[in-house]
């Protein structure tokens, strides 16, 4: 007879429950952690963008400041400003661009958009809706009520929109900053934090670092190359069927291509409702195809084959990284959920590979530079004699001839 007041040992359970449970409870513990951190960073969120911002700049200027560093031998200081006025010439210039582009060509469409309205007009009055010029002011007369007895919603939507622009402008100016020091003292940044770290654990730290950051800057330039694709396909379809602005329509789609999902839909819906004020609606209805062709090819073909390649990600994980970010956070998410995505599959990989006992940078060569340039105090000591990897679940030990160190 069973007795069930006897508690269950461990050994009575069987191997798949016990593995479950083992597997179960570390999860739980993950996800728990994980979302009290994503939780604490929504709180400073004015901080952490505008950095995450700065770092994926510093990603993309890097290679340049290294270039003059390096190369044409500028002080380190002039070739961070060299290239920090030449990138901020380039949007300056960019902008100057669109906006002379926009001042010119907008009488024009003006006066084309106010032939459209007054053909909507008449379609509404002659067409099947059938409306009267006095239905047709009773419609807007309604409408102005409606904003009056709204006013005050629509105020505190305008006082928290001034809110979001304040923030906005400070935001700019922690990104210009930070992008500055970390071009500037980007590696005595890293150095700093991995020194914080116990000294058997900085090889491993520092190594990861280095590739995490080599991942980022990877994906920083395949974005560029991908919004480049998104803003040449659609300026020049609109170029093709004679929409205005096709030059400042690029440049803009260009910009939005770095915001995932909202960019594409409100530089797509640009460009079709310049194509339908200009050209009529047949015009409006290629453009429409064309955007929807490019944005389907850049979201299906660009962005998992060539980006999963560049930064090592299946195509699945970087639609679902998308995705997820987006759940979670919005456009900040999508924005950083696959740069980060690719810091942290680099890092553990390099981590769980040991990578650093055969990288170069810690060999003796390295360690002897490394003492004499700090004063004969090594930053980053390898270690050879790490303990062996623990036990499986089931118990089993690991075999040491699988071990290389042996």
């Amino acid at each position: 007879m069973i007795d069930y007041a006897e508690p269950v040992e461990a050994e009575d359970l069987p191997y798949g429950v016990r593995i479950a449970a083992s597997w179960a409870w570390r999860l739980i513990v993950i996800v728990i952690a994980v979302g009290i951190f994503v939780w604490l960073l929504s709180h400073v969120s004015l901080l952490v963008i505008p950095l995450m911002i700065a770092a994926l700049l510093a990603g993309l200027l890097s290679p340049v400041v290294k270039f003059l560093n390096r190369n044409l031998r500028f002080p380190k200081g002039l070739a961070v400003g060299v290239t920090m006025l030449a990138f901020l010439s380039l949007v300056v210039g960019g902008l100057s661009l669109v906006g002379h582009r926009l001042a010119t060509g907008f009488n024009s469409l003006w006066a084309q958009a106010l032939t459209g309205i007054g053909q909507i007009q008449n379609w509404i009055s002659t067409g099947p809706l059938g409306l009267s010029n006095q239905d047709i002011d009773g419609l807007f007369q309604d409408a102005l009520n409606q904003l009056k007895d709204n006013s005050s919603s629509i105020l505190s939507g305008a006082l928290s929109w001034g809110t979001t622009l304040g923030h906005l402008a400070a935001g700019m100016l922690l990104v210009f900053f930070s992008l500055i020091f970390l071009l500037l003292d980007g590696q005595m940044i890293g150095r700093f934090f991995v020194n914080i770290l116990p000294r058997k654990a900085r090889p491993a730290a520092h190594g990861a670092m280095r590739r995490g950051w080599t991942s980022m800057v990877t994906y920083v330039r395949v974005q560029v190359f991908v919004a480049f694709i998104d803003a040449v396909g659609i300026g020049v379809g609109a170029l093709i069927l004679g929409v205005p602005l096709a030059l400042p329509l690029g440049v803009l789609v260009f910009v939005g291509s770095f915001i995932p999902v909202v960019g594409a839909l409100l530089t797509g819906a640009v460009a079709v409702l310049l194509a339908l004020v200009a050209n009529g609606p047949v015009n409006a209805m290629i453009m429409l195809l064309i955007v929807l062709f490019v944005q389907q090819a850049e979201s299906h073909i660009l962005q998992p084959l060539i980006m999963g390649k560049a930064v090592s990600l299946h195509p699945l994980a970087v639609v679902m990284a998308v995705t997820g970010g987006s759940i979670v956070a919005g456009v900040a998410g999508a924005l950083f959920a696959v740069p980060v995505l690719a810091v942290a599959n680099t890092v553990v990989k390099y981590i769980a590979d040991r990578g650093w006992e055969h990288d170069p940078l810690f060999g003796p060569e390295a360690a002897a530079a490394a003492m004499a340039t700090n004063g004969g105090e090594r930053i980053t000591k390898p270690v050879r004699t790490a303990e062996p990897a623990p036990a499986d679940l089931d118990g089993e030990e690991p075999d040491p001839a699988a071990d290389p160190r042996q």
